[in-house]
């Protein structure tokens, strides 16, 4: 567990020392009640809130949001003169012990909890209907379609937070750009995930109106996940669209050697998917998008903002992030590739295949 506070400890216990022993100092040397006093203020901390953070699920973009929040109320911290004991735990996509992390939030009478991703919000929104305890999300895909929101510009409620929009048609619009001959795209998705729904629908209606053949597979599980990989080479689809789907994300590392070896390229909604062996993630920058929720988590507490008042922050969907190793499993050139891409987005980037991001 990472606490922002215990990580300062040290260094507060240091400087108060320093204070003590100055004011000690002054009063020795004849120092004035109002030297005193102000040595005194000086050692004294500002105020402390307490933050709790629910991950989802343990995969590189959702990680990635979490040390950036981290990291941003650090630097929040040093600007407004407060503390943010901050208490992080993921749930690994169980329902029960999520439930459980957030009753602990509230008997822990947290002054603020975060939930990213999808599931973890909804839980937080159902369970401070009553207490109104301020709840920020993190990467919600639809906000208003999840119901958490009565809109993205006036959320209502006590809740508000980021969300990773995915434009379904512009990464279609890349799949067609690298190959103006597909003729048929597998959809590899959870049904369960909210956050596959919205750009499933839409990924349907532009395949249909392209007069592409649709070929759906599902999963739950890493298991089915895999099953549902080879039914696609099976079925010999000419690309795989996931969207920003934590399901598939967290999968992606068990068969992303199944979709290389056919040559077959899996354009996905999140930088991740590629860092762990897909063709391509395209949308948001999560990094920025955890520094900007950690903004907002300030906002709210030390600015005493009204969370249903704070508008949902969403963000421009604009780079694609190709991997090169499969690239070249596919005999693609990243050249050639990427200038290909540009006039579609507004970065091309690449990456490579690993497991994590480093910081």
């Amino acid at each position: 567990m990472k606490n922002v506070k215990e990580r300062k400890t040290a260094a507060k216990i240091t400087a108060l020392l320093m204070c003590l022993v100055l004011a000690f100092a002054m009063t020795a040397c004849g120092g004035s009640d109002s030297e005193s006093s102000d040595a005194e203020s000086a050692s004294e901390g500002g105020k402390t809130f307490k933050v709790g953070i629910c991950n989802y699920v343990d995969d590189a973009s959702l990680n990635q949001i979490v040390e950036n929040i981290e990291d941003q109320l650090e630097v929040q911290e040093k600007e407004q003169g407060v503390t943010f004991d901050v208490d992080v735990e993921n749930c690994n996509a169980d329902a029960n012990v999520m439930n459980q992390i957030i009753q602990d939030y509230i008997a822990d009478d947290v002054d603020l909890m975060v939930g990213v991703a999808t599931p973890v919000a909804v839980g937080m929104q159902a369970a401070t209907e009553d207490n109104k305890i301020p709840v920020v999300f993190a990467a919600v895909s639809d906000p208003e379609d999840a119901g958490l929101v009565a809109s993205n510009e006036k959320p209502g409620a006590n809740i508000t937070g980021t969300s990773d929009y995915l434009d379904t048609n512009a990464v279609f619009d890349l799949m067609l750009a690298q190959n103006p001959d597909v003729k048929k795209v597998g959809l590899l998705y959870d049904q369960g995930q909210d956050s596959s729904k919205t750009p499933i629908a839409h990924a349907k209606e532009y395949l249909k109106k392209k007069n592409i053949e649709i070929v759906e597979h599902t999963g739950t599980t890493v298991d089915e996940v895999q099953l549902a990989a080879d039914a696609m080479v099976a079925d010999k689809v000419d690309a795989v669209f996931t969207p920003t789907d934590n399901t598939i994300m967290t999968a992606e590392l068990s068969i992303y050697k199944t979709f290389a070896e056919a040559k077959i390229p899996h354009y996905t909604g999140a930088d991740s998917f590629a860092l762990n062996g897909a063709f391509l993630g395209y949308g948001v920058d999560y990094a920025n998008l955890g520094k900007e929720t950690g903004n907002m988590i300030s906002d709210i507490l030390v600015n005493e903002k009204n969370p249903g008042e704070v508008p949902v922050l969403t963000f421009d969907n604009g780079t694609a992030t190709v991997n090169t190793d499969i690239c070249k499993n596919l005999g693609l050139d990243y050249d050639e590739l990427a200038k290909t891409f540009e006039p579609y987005c507004n970065k091309v980037q690449k990456i490579t295949t690993s497991e994590d991001f480093e910081d």
